[in-house]
């Protein structure tokens, strides 16, 4: 797997690689991660990639990194 490049935000950290004809971007913020795999068939190139991941996009990578810290959160509290 190989790093082809990075997509700018300022709450997270956006990676693009490449590996056997997928591009998987992955997305992290704190303690936590996501990871999408695309089609290299369907998005042949970084910039097709780059394309895809729109500001609604990564708004709603932000949602779901909300809802798993308070998912995180919620379980160590349990714990105490």
């Amino acid at each position: 797997m190989r790093i082809i490049g990075n997509i700018p935000h300022p709450d997270m950290r956006i990676t693009v690689f490449h590996m056997n004809d997928k591009f998987i971007v992955k997305f992290e913020a704190g303690p936590m991660e996501q990871v999408y795999k695309f089609d290299q068939e369907i998005f042949p190139g970084f910039e097709a990639v780059e394309k895809l991941v729109t500001h609604e996009f990564k708004e709603n990578v932000l949602k779901r990194f909300n809802e798993m810290f308070m998912d995180m959160r919620n379980s160590i509290n349990r714990k105490e």
